[in-house]
């Protein structure tokens, strides 16, 4: 065959395959770069193609698209599709995302990953998001957005992310292939640590990390290593899970992880019949709670199907933005103009201007301190002042709002 007659046939191949669509996106596979090279030799076909975009089951269908076009093109004897090996030039580390937030949960089956991957889902509406599934025993991700390894490598060995409609996801769970994952200790921080530093990742403006349950070595270690800008924790109603919860937010701030805000999951049934809502769990513990509440969401069926990136229901539409809110705030503190500030001050310039601000209060004013130490201790020098016993302040109450602030609000009795 001539160089004349190889490039007519590369030609016809070529213009075959630009008839071959992006089902999702409705461009030609050319447009979508899907297409690395062409290689017609003596009747022989070979397509190069790049398809770590996609997930399995598109993948596939794109291939079968291509091996039809190109198999009736004349001339051509034999037509093979083969993986490109793409490279992790122009991709990004973990390091470049302009914003990371972790979700996490004291207990398994409150409906974690189910609100970190519809919460990037939300995100996705106005970001370029990627989702990282970091619960390395039970990877429920790939299952809740309906997609499906393999995992390919670029030809610097580094993992490409899944790409489903725009957004990019990681998991061990897309490589195992639901085969039980029993790692333990270093060797599960191991294969966390070299996913999150190594995955070449297309999108940098904000990465979704679902956690394990628990405040185990895994949870603190990544949260230690990856810096996320906050993290959001996920509870029920229910007074067991709210108090672990609380414990869960203290020790995320004892390790200096900023803690955005909690989601109540499953506050409350709307019946399908008369259309009246209804509590699931009896008990209101949710008082007990140390950081602000992002969402309480519904036992509903609009949360239990298969999630897209950008279009979610409005309920988790709304967590989006609160937690958008709450990463641009985070680190600041919500108190009132006259709250007394002593962060930074000197024990002696501390005990000035609290009595100076405490004394010229009337009885029945509010006071708050904001401090960055826990202010317990001032209660008492408060009674001295105010010539009263600590038991007539009421209410007496102090919270952690940061990893290293803390607020007294009460009233002068």
């Amino acid at each position: 065959m001539t160089e004349n007659a190889r490039t007519t046939l590369t030609d016809r191949v070529e213009a075959q395959l630009r008839k071959v669509r992006d089902p999702k996106a409705d461009l030609s596979v050319f447009e979508a770069g899907f297409v690395e090279n062409v290689v017609a030799e003596d009747g022989e076909v070979t397509v190069e193609t790049d398809l770590t975009s996609l997930d399995s089951d598109t993948s596939n269908q794109v291939i079968e698209a291509m091996l039809r076009a190109v198999d009736d093109v004349d001339g051509v004897e034999s037509v093979h599709v083969e993986s490109a090996t793409p490279s992790s030039e122009d991709r990004e580390s973990v390091e470049s995302f302009d914003h990371i937030v972790a979700v996490a949960s004291a207990k398994g089956g409150v409906g974690k990953s189910t609100t970190a991957t519809y919460l990037a889902c939300a995100l996705a509406a106005d970001n370029d998001v990627a989702l990282f599934d970091a619960d390395i025993h039970g990877p429920n991700v790939p299952g809740l957005l309906d997609v499906s390894g393999p995992v390919h490598s670029s030809d610097e060995g580094d993992p490409l992310p899944i790409r489903t409609d725009g957004m990019d996801v990681m998991s061990v769970g897309l490589m195992e292939d639901g085969a039980p994952l029993a790692w333990r200790g270093a060797m599960a921080h191991d294969a966390l640590d070299d996913l999150f530093t190594n995955t070449a990742w297309r999108n940098d403006d904000v990465l979704v990390v679902d956690l394990p349950p628990g405040t185990g070595d895994v949870v603190l270690t990544t949260l230690q290593e990856v810096p996320v800008d906050g993290v959001v924790v996920v509870t029920t109603p229910f007074h067991a899970s709210v108090s672990d919860t609380s414990r869960t937010v203290e020790l995320f701030r004892d390790n200096d992880v900023p803690v955005l805000g909690t989601v109540v999951n499953m506050a409350e049934y709307v019946c399908d019949c008369c259309g009246e809502p209804n509590d699931l769990f009896e008990d209101d513990a949710l008082g007990d709670l140390d950081a602000p509440v992002l969402a309480e969401l519904p036992f509903t069926h609009e949360l239990q199907g298969t999630p897209a990136p950008g279009d979610v229901p409005e309920a988790m539409a709304d967590l989006g933005d609160a937690v958008t809110e709450s990463i641009e705030t985070a680190g600041e503190v919500a108190v009132p103009d006259h709250a007394v500030d002593i962060r930074g001050l000197s024990p002696e310039a501390r005990k000035d201007r609290v009595r100076e601000t405490f004394t010229e209060l009337d009885s029945g004013d509010e006071f708050v301190l904001v401090s960055d130490r826990d202010p317990n201790p001032v209660g008492p020098f408060l009674g001295r002042l105010a010539e009263a016993p600590r038991e007539a302040f009421d209410p007496f109450e102090v919270r952690r709002a940061t990893p290293d602030d803390w607020v007294l609000e009460t009233v002068v009795p």
